[in-house]
């Protein structure tokens, strides 16, 4: 498995440890924010620390603030391909 690969398989584990429902597939499209989203608002928090912490064991800090991170068109958190896209970017922008 790639590095890329294993950082979008941690990302995905992270968002299903947070679910009630650990049976619930997580896939690309899985919205995050907005109708239909797996995670509520308290969820979504835990999951942004989570992703601080594993930035960390990756050797930089993962922004999760921004203008747009709520935004249902255009943030990060839209859905989880989106997230794992943007974790990512910034990974390899270090």
């Amino acid at each position: 498995m790639s590095d890329l690969q294993t950082i979008k398989a941690q990302i995905f584990s992270a968002i299903t440890e947070l679910l009630s429902d650990k049976s619930t597939p997580i896939t690309d499209e899985t919205a995050l924010i907005g109708d239909g989203s797996v995670l509520d608002s308290m969820k979504l928090v835990e999951l942004c620390l989570a992703l601080e912490d594993l930035s960390g064991d990756l050797g930089f800090a993962f922004d999760w603030t921004s203008e747009a991170t709520m935004s249902r068109s255009r943030s990060m958190f839209r859905n989880a391909g989106a997230l794992v896209a943007e974790f990512i970017r910034q990974k390899e922008a270090v």
